[in-house]
C-alpha cells in the first residue's frame, strides 16, 4: 500500500541532504509524523553514490531500535531525486545543544553527557551487531559519521542516532566545500584518516572524540584546513580532561582515553563495553540522570531557538512537488538487492583520496 507524503516545513540542511518534516498518510487516512531527508542532487549526479546509497539505505531498512532513527521507506522522484523517509524525532541535535551550552556558559553536566553517550552507544551495539532477518549472517555495518548532527534528542528525553544509510556513500563523492571536509575529518578515527580498513572500533572512537568535547567544551581534533585536521586526528594526542575540567575524575579520562586509543587492538573494543564503562562510572559516583534531564536539556534549546517563519519559499513548493511524484522502491525490492555481508567490508580509502585531491 502506497503511503503519501506530503511536506510541512523545512528543518535544515548540510553537505549530504536537506531535511523537511512531513506526514504520511495511508490510504486509510492514518497519518504520522516522518522527516524526509532530500538527498542533494549533486550527489546523486554520481553513479557510485547513487550504487553505495542504495546498498546502505537498503540495510538501514533493518534497523530498529530505540536509540536508532528508523527509517520506513526509500524513494525516488520523477527527476531522479532520491528520499529517505525516517522517523521523526520532535527536538534537536547534540550539536545544537553542545552549542547552545556553550553559549550560555552552562556548567557541564557531567551525568547528563555520560547518560547521552551511553544511549548513543546503545543504538551503535546494536546496529554493529545487527543480523541478517534471513540469512543470520552479520551485516557488519559501522556507521563512519558518528558526529553530533547525528546524534538526535527528542524532547521526550530519547537519544537516537542517525544517518547509517549516507555516510559511505558520501565516501565515494569529492567533497569541496572546506566547512564539511573539516566537520567530517574531526570525528575520523585514525584508521579511517590513513585510508586503512575500519570496524565497529572507528564508531567508538568517535564516541570518544565527542565524550571529550562534551567534558571540555572544547573541539579534539580541529584545524583551519583539512590537512592540518587530518594530521590530529592521525597522531590521535589527547590531552587530559581533568586539566582543562577539574571536575571530571582521573578515572574517567582514563575511560574516554581508553576509546581514543590510536590503535584499535588498544582501543575500547566495543561501543557496548564503553556505555557499561561510563554507567559503572555514573553508579560509582553515585550520579543520578534520566531521560528527564535530557528532554529539559532539549526544551531550553527549543525555547532559544528564534520561530521560523511560516511562510513557504519557492524552492520550498518545488520540493513539496517532488514529494507528491515520489515512488517507493523498497515496495518493489527483493531479498537479493539487499546486500550480502561480504559486500559491506569497508576499504576506507576514501580518505586518503580526499586528501590526495
Amino acid at each position: 500500500m502506497k503511503a503519501r507524503y506530503t511536506v510541512l516545513e523545512r528543518l535544515g540542511g548540510g553537505g549530504q541532504a536537506e531535511v523537511f518534516r512531513g506526514v504520511s498518510e495511508s490510504m486509510q487516512g492514518f497519518k504520522k509524523s516522518v522527516a524526509i531527508k532530500r538527498v542533494l542532487p549533486n550527489l546523486t549526479n554520481n553513479p557510485q553514490f547513487v550504487a553505495m546509497f542504495l546498498d546502505e539505505a537498503r540495510l538501514s531498512l533493518f534497523l530498529q531500535h530505540a536509540n536508532v532513527v528508523q527509517v520506513f521507506d526509500i524513494s525516488k522522484a520523477d527527476d531522479g531525486t532520491y528520499f529517505l523517509v525516517m522517523e521523526f524525532v520532535n527536538g534537536c541535535d547534540l550539536k545544537a545543544l553542545m552549542a547552545y551550552q556553550q553559549a550560555q556558559r552552562i556548567t557541564v553536566d557531567i551525568g547528563l553527557v555520560l547518560y547521552i553517550m551511553i544511549e548513543a552507544a546503545k543504538g551503535l551495539h546494536y546496529a554493529h551487531t545487527l543480523e541478517h532477518p534471513q540469512t543470520g549472517e552479520p551485516l557488519n555495518i559501522v556507521h563512519r559519521d558518528v558526529s553530533p548532527p547525528n546524534i538526535m534528542l527528542s524532547k521526550n528525553g530519547e537519544v537516537k542516532v542517525v544517518d547509517f544509510g549516507l555516510a559511505k556513500a558520501e565516501s565515494q563523492v569529492e567533497i569541496t566545500d572546506e566547512g564539511v571536509v573539516k566537520g567530517k575529518f574531526s570525528y575520523l578515527s585514525p584508521e579511517a584518516a590513513y585510508g586503512k580498513e575500519v570496524d565497529a572500533r572507528t564508531d567508538v572512537f568517535a564516541l570518544g572524540i565527542i565524550t571529550w568535547e562534551m567534558l571540555t567544551g572544547r573541539r579534539l581534533f580541529y584545524a583551519d584546513d583539512p590537512h592540518t585536521t587530518i594530521g590530529l586526528v592521525r597522531a590521535a594526542r589527547v590531552p587530559s580532561i581533568p586539566a582543562i575540567n577539574p571536575k571530571v575524575s582521573p578515572q574517567l579520562d582514563e575511560i574516554v582515553r581508553k576509546a581514543l586509543a590510536r590503535h584499535p587492538e588498544n582501543r575500547t573494543p566495543t561501543a557496548a563495553d564503553f556505555a557499561d564503562e561510563l554507567a559503572q562510572h555514573l553508579f560509582e559516583r553515585e550520579l543520578k540522570v534520566t531521560s528527564r534531564d535530557v528532554s529539559a536539556a532539549v526544551k531550553s534549546v527549543r525555547a532559544a531557538k528564534k520561530p521560523s517563519s511560516a511562510a513557504q519559499s519557492l524552492i520550498d513548493a518545488l520540493i513539496a512537488d517532488e514529494v507528491a511524484k515520489m515512488t517507493s522502491i523498497v515496495d518493489a525490492q527483493t531479498e537479493s538487492e539487499i546486500p550480502k555481508p561480504a559486500e559491506l567490508v569497508d576499504t576506507a580509502d576514501w580518505a586518503t583520496e580526499l586528501i590526495d585531491k
